[in-house]
């Protein structure tokens, strides 16, 4: 029940802050913005003490692990993959493009449209 309390109050914390962005629109940036920061924080902070917002900082602790364990590739690696992919990109933009072009005239060809 408290959870769900402060679930609310979080979400009214950030309507309130885009509200209160929105309704100083004409008001210089150096007042809305900060504003909205604010709101955006507060928001976050009562988030964070709920239930929902534990589990979720459990998740990002692990998904902190996880990243570590990645090995990533070098930078030849990632050059010569980067360019790999552009040759079969240009290799099958060709090969469709030519499977267009033979369609096409086909098409045209049993169409009487052209010959």
């Amino acid at each position: 029940m408290l959870d769900t309390v402060k679930l609310a109050l979080a979400a009214a914390l950030l309507v309130g802050g885009i509200v209160g962005y929105y309704q100083y629109e004409n008001q210089s940036l150096l007042i809305s913005v900060p504003v909205i920061l604010i709101a955006v924080a507060l928001a976050v902070v009562v988030f964070m003490q709920t239930e929902r917002g534990r589990t979720l900082w459990k998740f990002i602790q692990g998904s902190r692990v996880e990243i570590r364990k990645v090995i990533w590739p070098t930078r030849t690696e990632a050059m010569q993959t980067t360019l790999t992919v552009f040759v079969f990109v240009l290799i099958l933009g060709i090969f469709f493009w030519g499977l267009d072009m033979l369609l096409l005239w086909a098409t045209k060809l049993l169409t009487g449209q052209g010959g």
